[in-house]
């Protein structure tokens, strides 16, 4: 399906992961036209998917920048106009987890950090992106959420929190956005193979498996397709949405 993003501008966060979401993303719209700016603070990983990126004959810039600071965002969207262009596409991927602790017992600098990057991050990228976006009439904004977002997370309180609060953002953003020619949405991830997920040990994999409909993990492709779509004018009417992609883990299985 030819998804026409010749042309475009798209500024994919948390894009330097071998095999993360935020990679597939990029490519995914490199291929369908795009030329894509490589966000994330890992900027040797960054720089790496770019190259992937000039390879299929698109442009591509890496950006070195840590989302929880709103000024490091502003001086990355000011390089990514001057390089690119404006920006077309926002895919807001970036996210921190590694933090597990009991809501009362949660560091607060923890809680503060966490949101900062999952939630925080993605307001100042919006907010960077937004006005432009407005001015032409045209915009795609999609961010990454994940059921914890949905459904909690034992341990994982900042997590969830943030995740939920980014499919509130993202409602918010698609009412301002819709007689501007701006959608908005969230997509929200069960288990997907990604790099943070192979270090599961096998007991626990099994365990996570048998609550999913499907029985088998998602796949980092599985997660750019549905966002190259979105980014598409082939998603013209579909704003304000929570697509959950998730292999039916939030199903009553058993």
């Amino acid at each position: 399906m030819e998804l026409a993003l010749d042309g475009r501008v798209a500024l994919v966060t948390g894009a330097a992961k071998l095999h993360g979401n935020g990679r597939a993303i990029a490519l995914m719209l490199a291929e369908e036209g795009a030329d894509i700016a490589c966000a994330d603070i890992d900027i040797e990983g960054a720089r790496s998917v770019a190259e992937e990126i000039r390879a299929m004959g698109r442009r591509s810039v890496a950006l070195e920048v840590d989302q929880g600071d709103s000024r490091q965002v502003i001086e990355a969207v000011t390089r990514c106009r001057e390089e690119l262009g404006l920006v077309d596409i926002l895919v807001n991927n970036a996210a921190i987890l590694g933090h597990h602790d009991l809501a009362s017992r949660m560091d607060v600098h923890t809680w503060d950090k966490d949101l900062a990057v999952n939630l925080s991050g993605p307001y100042y990228w919006v907010r960077g992106v937004f006005d432009s976006m407005a001015e032409k009439k045209w915009g795609r904004i999609i961010s990454i959420s994940s059921v914890a977002g949905l459904l909690g997370g034992f341990g994982q309180s900042c997590y969830s929190a943030s995740k939920g609060g980014l499919i509130s953002l993202m409602k918010t953003i698609a009412l301002e956005g819709a007689r501007v020619g701006i959608t908005a949405n969230t997509v929200t991830l069960g288990v997907i193979e990604t790099g943070a997920v192979a270090g599961v040990r096998p007991e626990h994999r099994e365990r996570i498996l048998k609550r999913i409909a499907v029985r088998e993990f998602g796949h980092p492709q599985d997660v750019a397709n549905i966002v190259a779509f979105l980014a598409s004018d082939r998603a013209k009417y579909i704003t304000g949405a929570n697509i959950v992609v998730d292999g039916g883990l939030q199903l009553f299985t058993f």
